[in-house]
């Protein structure tokens, strides 16, 4: 059976490289469980899960098929939930957010920050020094998007790292229903 994905759905992942692990390691709280996603991006085109437009930092903030980006060979795991508390206006709000963002270049800068205050036990201070617009991050794309349409993950769209959006989509069921488990993309 196919999954049919929607606008402003969210979609997480899980990867195997050194970078996937640390980022996993530095967005861990002192005393929190294991972080289990280390990036995130949204759904801005509905289709199938190999037809689907999604925006997400990369490089440069793109727009493609999910499938193209973590379907086989690829092993990451991918987890899509969506959000069961937004109007049809609101979706159109996240998602002209998140393509206006399409094309800027990565913020490297912001994953310093993030790392800095890591070493502060995440206290919310070199993020706030880094401009969140001009060069995003992953979780500042989607909380950023979010966050324009009145809906928010708990933390600042500047502070929200891709465990901070699993933690709150996971533990907030009566906003967000899963679309798909945290398992590889592979042919259904």
């Amino acid at each position: 059976m196919s999954v049919k994905l929607e606008p402003g759905d969210v979609f997480l992942t899980r990867g195997h490289s050194f970078i996937s692990w640390a980022i996993r390691y530095f967005t861990r709280a002192a005393g929190e469980k294991r972080t289990k996603v280390n990036h995130v991006g949204v759904v801005v085109e509905a289709g199938e899960i190999k037809t689907a437009i999604v925006v997400e930092a990369l490089s440069r903030v793109k727009r493609h098929k999910l499938w193209s980006q973590y379907g086989p060979p690829r092993k990451d795991g991918v987890a899509v939930y969506r959000a069961t508390n937004l109007t049809p206006e609101e979706v159109e709000i996240i998602v002209a957010t998140a393509e206006r963002q399409v094309g800027k270049k990565y913020g490297y800068l912001k994953i310093a920050a993030h790392f800095l205050d890591w070493l502060l036990q995440g206290v919310y201070l070199f993020r706030r020094l880094v401009p969140d617009g001009k060069y995003p991050i992953c979780s500042w794309l989607v909380a950023h998007a979010f966050s324009e349409a009145g809906k928010h993950f708990g933390v600042e769209p500047g502070a929200a790292t891709p465990d901070d959006i699993w933690d709150f989509i996971v533990e907030n069921p009566d906003k967000y229903t899963q679309v798909r488990p945290l398992v590889p993309l592979r042919e259904e």
